[in-house]
């Protein structure tokens, strides 16, 4: 076997360990059931409600959320491979995982955007990015255990959050803010790349 091949048959290998260890087949399969579950639901009157397209996303990153620690943290901190871009590249297929099934969700007319028509691209990046970088947070302050905590209790506590208008308010709801809303993509883009950073730099908590 050619060098090259062998390295890919390696790389191959540990992709899949790697996938394993973080649960990440259960977690597509619960992704698969709560894209079903909405696909399920009864939709009058909720076209272009962006609670239920907050609450798919916060599902589908909560689940994928679990895998981000592995069940032996400490032979995970003491393998010699490089951790950072691994951990980075896991918080990115989650938050493209999200997009993915708003994405196919869109073009099955089970959500549209606000004003009627599919979801933006742009809209579904930015509210796939963002929570994807919260759960990183999470996995980093409680592991990746609990770290489906933090984006489901800022789902949640957006829903309450009085409708100023304010800047303030728009950073708190920026999940159900329309496309092209300057705050919420910043705090989208801030959260994403700062807790993917973090993440993947410190690793989850022991």
């Amino acid at each position: 076997m050619a060098p090259y091949a062998r390295s890919l048959a390696a790389r191959a290998r540990w992709s899949v360990l790697y996938g394993r260890s973080r649960q990440v087949p259960a977690s597509v399969a619960a992704v698969v059931v709560c894209a079903v579950a909405v696909w399920s639901l009864p939709r009058s009157g909720t076209d272009g409600d962006p609670r239920m397209m907050a609450l798919l996303l916060t599902a589908v990153v909560a689940v994928g959320a679990i895998g981000l620690s592995g069940q032996d943290l400490a032979l995970d901190r003491t393998a010699a491979i490089r951790w950072a871009p691994r951990r980075a590249a896991h918080v990115l297929l989650i938050g493209a995982l999200a997009v993915g099934v708003l994405l196919v969700l869109s073009a099955l007319s089970v959500f549209s955007a606000p004003g009627g028509g599919p979801v933006p691209v742009a809209y579904a990046v930015r509210n796939g990015a963002g929570p994807a970088g919260v759960a990183a947070i999470g996995a980093t302050v409680w592991g990746g255990r609990y770290a489906w905590a933090l984006p489901v209790g800022w789902c949640v506590a957006a829903f309450f959050v009085p409708a100023s208008g304010g800047p303030a308010a728009q950073v708190a709801t920026w999940m159900l803010q329309p496309s092209g809303t300057t705050a919420a993509t910043w705090t989208s883009a801030v959260l994403a790349v700062g807790g993917g950073l973090v993440y993947a730099l410190a690793g989850p908590r022991r």
